[in-house]
């Protein structure tokens, strides 16, 4: 979009003293990498006039690229930046920043991998905060409200989802003296929330409250300078209008859906921010999707155990098995079950998530080929039970929903 220097310099010089980081949205990954190092750098002189501010900004901004792009590496260099700026603060208002910094990087690392330690640890460095600033204790809801959010959607206890709810209303009420990115950070999970809870229990009410906020989320967010953010949006209610069209069997409603995913996936390009094009890719996936389009989202995600890895790798051995058998080829189908072997033979390299999506992988090969040679294929049942069972406990609801989907109808009718 821009090149790297003195224009994009000047444009943006007084969006850099914000707090606000929304204008990040307007420039790729890439730039936001040299966003990040340069802030980093600039912190780090011991000329720095402001050394807390400026290692709080460099964190928020190497977590800002980790969750464009997944990197493991730059979700360490936030924890890194936040924690050296913890030795600069002169007041418990800036303590309580960093603790809270602290967190929004453990609740990214869930998001980005799973794993209940990591939501463990985030909860804990919100439920010890302190602050006598508005905004900080604004903050600090908003953080805890999203906290809990995410751990009420990996229980699915109604109770949970209700009061994780209420915490983000109680959050967004006292929003005002957050910055608008924050302010719609909490807005897109309280959507996805009543939109989860609002399909599952057929709760309309739940269901009106999503479809007003990310109504009022699109309408606002600019293609022009928040595209990011009216994706995901966009995204959001195409999913739920997919999942409303199955439950009520509505064509209309499923075509509608489509068009809203189209329409987040042409808000940006994939190298413009890789994870947010490919959890587009992801939702919008059917059967006739082109298996080049699968190989192009699974190769943006390779960092190992990622969620959005783990599924773009299952879709994709998915859609090679259905063409092998398509095409009556039991030697491909041989050949791609070797690979997945081989691959988890490799001792304690396999992250759990990347395991879960080889064994629904392994388990789509087997029936596949059972279906060709007229064998009863092995331990199917098994392997999608544990895979299951892991994207369940590491927090990966559509993995674990595609093995529950990938499951013989025979093997529920034995259990």
């Amino acid at each position: 979009m821009f090149e790297f220097g003195r224009d994009l310099r000047k444009l943006f010089e007084k969006a850099r003293e914000s707090d606000d980081l929304g204008w990040l949205e307007l420039i790729g990954a890439d730039l936001v990498e040299a966003e990040a190092r340069r802030e980093a750098t600039d912190a780090g002189r011991v000329s720095c006039a402001r050394p807390f501010d400026s290692w709080m900004r460099a964190s928020a901004l190497w977590r800002e690229h980790a969750r464009r792009t997944g990197r493991r590496e730059s979700l360490s260099r936030a924890a890194k930046c936040a924690s050296d700026a913890t030795r600069h603060t002169t007041n418990p208002d800036d303590a309580a920043a960093a603790a809270i910094e602290s967190g929004e990087i453990h609740l990214l690392r869930f998001d980005l991998f799973g794993g209940p330690t990591a939501l463990t640890a985030a909860l804990a460095d919100a439920q010890s905060l302190a602050a006598e600033r508005p905004a900080i204790r604004s903050a600090a809801a908003a953080l805890h409200a999203r906290l809990c959010a995410r751990r009420a959607r990996m229980t699915g206890e109604p109770s949970a989802l209700l009061d994780a709810a209420a915490l983000l209303d109680a959050a967004l009420h006292a929003s005002r003296d957050l910055p608008p990115a924050a302010g719609d950070e909490l807005r897109l999970d309280r959507a996805a929330l009543a939109l989860e809870a609002g399909v599952a229990r057929r709760d309309s009410r739940m269901l009106d409250q999503a479809g007003r906020d990310l109504r009022n989320l699109v309408d606002a967010a600019s293609p022009d300078y928040r595209p990011l953010t009216r994706a995901r949006a966009l995204a959001l209610a195409g999913a739920g209008l997919m999942a409303l069209a199955e439950l009520a069997g509505n064509e209309p409603a499923r075509i509608q859906g489509q068009a809203l995913f189209d329409a987040a996936a042409d808000q940006f390009t994939p190298d413009h921010s890789p994870l947010d094009w490919l959890a587009v890719c992801m939702a919008r996936v059917r059967a006739d999707t082109p298996l080049s389009l699968l190989a192009e989202a699974e190769a943006l995600s390779r960092e190992p155990g990622l969620i959005l890895g783990a599924l773009a790798r299952e879709r994709r051995i998915a859609a090679e098995a259905a063409l092998a058998e398509a095409m009556a080829d039991v030697a491909a189908l041989t050949a791609m079950a070797t690979a997945i072997r081989r691959r988890l033979a490799v001792a304690g390299r396999t992250e759990p998530l990347d395991w879960a999506a080889d064994q629904i992988g392994m388990a789509h090969l087997a029936m596949a080929t059972g279906r060709l040679t007229g064998t009863e294929p092995r331990a199917v049942g098994l392997m999608l039970a544990e895979a299951m069972e892991t994207a369940r406990e590491w927090g990966a609801p559509a993995l674990m929903q595609r093995a529950v989907l990938a499951m013989p109808e025979s093997e529920w009718i034995r259990d």
